[in-house]
């Protein structure tokens, strides 16, 4: 079973890639972050047509998370309970379903924008709801997995330079305080395997030819709880979906489980 996550950065803008990606590559169930569309306007439709299913969480701006499998998609949950709102709104950045043998979560976290902002303060309180909503999933037999954009690189091996981050957003200790507190309810950080380069960075930006210079940041995750830990098999970034016109700036990370038996 292949399983991927993606920050498509507008999914009406990535569409034809997307589609060609998911007939190329095999995937049976894509998390999505940064839809950047309603439910009305996600691509159910074209998605149908090549055999999957969609489940979408999405208000417009600059948001939205969706699973799309060709395995299953049941018992599907939008939103965080007890989520915290970032002025006033509670913001379309999680949803989760069973897909087939596994239960998984597409997650974007906020940014957080700078130290000492108001979204800052926001990403860790939503880090935390994250925490709570996932712990009763993580126990038991069935892979459970959180994947998708969290806006933090877990070590300072996760950005092409930490000496250019100092005082920014995505390596502070809080950040990644939350991040081991979500891996403490029993999940692990199921790394890639770099395809060019020694490390596997997930997210280039556009700017400053960052992409070429590979100038990068893991940032796009998959935490797994013992079960799927257990049963992947292979994991890669497929930084050849970064390249080109039309790109995203994020790269699919993709996971290959072993489910016989499951």
């Amino acid at each position: 079973m292949r399983i991927a996550t993606w920050n498509v950065n507008s999914i009406t803008a990535r569409l034809p890639r997307l589609l060609a990606w998911l007939e190329s590559s095999g995937t049976d169930v894509l998390c999505v972050q940064e839809t950047k569309c309603t439910e009305e306007q996600f691509p159910a439709g074209p998605l149908r047509e090549l055999g999957y299913e969609s489940a979408v969480h999405a208000t417009g701006r600059w948001n939205g998370v969706a699973l799309i499998s060709r395995a299953g998609l049941t018992d599907v949950v939008r939103g965080l309970p007890d989520g915290p709102q970032y002025e006033g709104v509670a913001e379309p950045r999680a949803i989760s379903a069973t897909c087939g043998p596994v239960r998984l979560w597409s997650v974007y976290v906020p940014n957080g924008r700078e130290v000492g902002h108001d979204h800052y303060a926001y990403k860790l309180r939503w880090f935390e709801a994250l925490r709570k909503a996932v712990a009763d999933g993580t126990a038991g037999a069935r892979p459970f997995a959180v994947l998708g954009d969290f806006n933090v690189a877990p070590t300072d091996e996760d950005v092409w330079d930490i000496s250019l981050f100092e005082g920014a957003t995505h390596v502070t200790p809080a950040e990644r305080a939350a991040l081991a507190a979500l891996r403490e309810e029993g999940l692990s950080d199921v790394v890639p395997r770099p395809l060019k380069y020694a490390h596997p960075y997930t997210y280039w930006d556009y700017r400053e030819l960052g992409f070429p210079k590979n100038r990068g940041m893991r940032i796009d995750l998959v935490y797994g709880n013992a079960p799927f830990a257990a049963a992947v098999k292979d994991s890669y970034v497929d930084r050849e979906e970064r390249k080109g016109k039309g790109a995203s700036d994020h790269a699919p990370v993709v996971v290959d489980l072993d489910v016989q038996g499951l």
